[in-house]
């Protein structure tokens, strides 16, 4: 799932996530992740476990229910939005018409600028790390 290039929907195997991987034929890792990288997130995994990041997905209606007290507030900070053009949530139903539309400058009245890094998925801020810093240094030079 994390170097996926698919802009579809995630299809899990009902045996569940890596249960069609082969272990004596490991995926190549993509040129953004080094094995150092990979090792650092898998032992923070292992020390705390991954418990914590599924439970927001699992409180999904909960979460909602918490921030109905800010339905229809704007952002109104300048904001630079980044994605990438190959990332899932991008991707996902109504997000890239809502972003291109109106309604997201309606929501964030001061948006600067949105920016699509072409063959980026979501961690733009790994896989593009210098193309986001120079983004990030241009956007806050400005203040």
């Amino acid at each position: 799932m994390l170097t996926s290039r698919r802009t579809g929907p995630p299809i899990l195997p009902k045996e569940g996530m890596g249960s069609n991987l082969d272990p004596s034929s490991p995926h190549p890792l993509p040129s953004w992740l080094s094995q150092e990288d990979l090792s650092y997130y898998a032992s923070k995994f292992d020390k705390s476990g991954f418990t914590g990041p599924l439970n927001y997905y699992r409180n999904l209606n909960l979460n909602w229910e918490l921030t109905t007290a800010w339905t229809g507030a704007k952002v109104k900070v300048h904001v630079k939005f980044i994605t990438g053009d190959l990332d899932l949530v991008y991707n996902s139903l109504g997000t890239k018409q809502y972003i291109e539309s109106s309604g997201f400058k309606r929501d964030v009245p001061n948006l600067e600028e949105v920016v699509i890094q072409e063959g980026v998925v979501h961690f733009n801020n790994q896989e593009a790390a210098e193309d986001i810093t120079n983004h990030i240094y241009e956007f806050i030079k400005k203040f």
